[in-house]
């Protein structure tokens, strides 16, 4: 499920001890913006998915293809 893939986002920022200002910054862009992405709400640019992933120590494709943290999409 989407949801279930990103709260697993939500998961690696909250193990890593960031608030989701603080991977905002890091990515280039606003708080309300990175809160839709880790909803599931809108897709990351590949720009930002890029320093989303390397803030938090994933491979940034994995927005794309749908699986973070061994989850997949529509599962």
């Amino acid at each position: 499920m989407e949801e279930q893939t990103m709260n697993s986002l939500a998961d690696m920022r909250i193990t890593k001890g960031m608030t989701q200002e603080d991977v905002a910054k890091a990515a280039g862009i606003s708080r309300p913006a990175y809160c839709n992405i880790e909803k599931g709400v809108r897709r990351p640019s590949p720009e930002v998915a890029q320093k989303i992933a390397k803030e938090l120590g994933f491979d940034w494709t994995l927005f794309f293809t749908g699986h973070i943290n061994g989850e997949k999409r529509g599962e």
